[in-house]
């Protein structure tokens, strides 16, 4: 049986979800190695043309990042997320530059079904506990990417990944934890991009701190057997980036895997 968030949303079923990513620079599609914005590849491909291409191949659900925003502030995607809502039955989780609920609230308006919120998450965390709240834990996932210092701490590195922030990312998920959170994603930075696998050993300690948190992958999947690897280590879904695009990873056949059971 689904349930209901406190704001009528409905709540899907524990199961495992393929979030295929399309992110966005000065209007291309485009991924950055290690959240670089000097290390760049563009796709001939438009964010539109993808977008529905992944659909076709029987994606539910589209990761959609405003990379412009994440550094700058100031969303940028909203007419391209409400085309996305007409002309698709795909549901969007996106985000990139939410500096306050005015803004958070324009991506809902536009047909966000879910919004990252990421730097601010880290910066503001009672804010975002007060959004969980007001807003249902299923309308947002708080993004905790992670660069590993030297000592083997996981810091939280904000704005696009370029400032660090000092802050760490286990207290900080327990803050969460406490606030009612229910989806998270964690990018391990220094796999981003780099298709040389996921981080497992990270997802399997954040299943263990937080089991009742769906978990989202991201960064450095590279074929299925990757996806299942995640979704083995703890991970109710991930997401799919480079692989896809450079034509590595076939989606269909990944979408067999979150179909399959457990």
């Amino acid at each position: 049986m689904s349930m209901m968030d406190n704001t009528g949303v409905q709540a899907p079923e524990a199961g495992f979800t393929l979030l295929p990513a399309i992110d966005v620079r000065e209007g291309r599609v485009v991924r950055l190695r290690q959240g670089d914005y000097a290390s760049e590849t563009r796709y001939p491909v438009e964010p539109l043309e993808a977008a529905r291409a992944y659909a076709t191949a029987g994606a539910g659900w589209l990761h959609l990042v405003d990379l412009d925003a994440a550094r700058a502030g100031g969303y940028t995607l909203k007419p391209l997320l409400a085309e996305l809502k007409a002309t698709t039955a795909l549901q969007v989780q996106t985000g990139g530059g939410v500096r306050d609920e005015s803004g958070l609230r324009a991506i809902f308006d536009a047909g966000a079904d879910r919004v990252v919120i990421g730097s601010l998450a880290v910066r503001e965390p009672e804010m975002i506990a007060g959004w969980l709240a007001d807003f249902g834990p299923e309308r947002i996932t708080v993004a905790l990417d992670a660069r590993q210092a030297s000592d083997g701490r996981w810091l939280l590195p904000t704005a696009g990944w370029t400032r660090d922030s000092g802050v760490e990312l286990e207290p900080l998920l327990r803050h969460y934890m406490d606030a009612g959170l229910r989806h998270l994603l964690c990018t391990d930075i220094a796999k981003d991009g780099m298709l040389a696998g996921p981080n497992l050993g990270l997802y399997r300690q954040l299943h263990a701190i937080a089991p009742d948190v769906l978990l989202q992958a991201s960064g450095g999947i590279r074929d299925v057997a990757d996806v299942r690897a995640a979704r083995d280590a703890g991970c109710a879904a991930a997401v799919l980036g480079k692989a896809l695009l450079d034509g590595r990873l076939d989606l269909v056949g990944a979408l067999a895997e979150e179909r399959a059971p457990c």
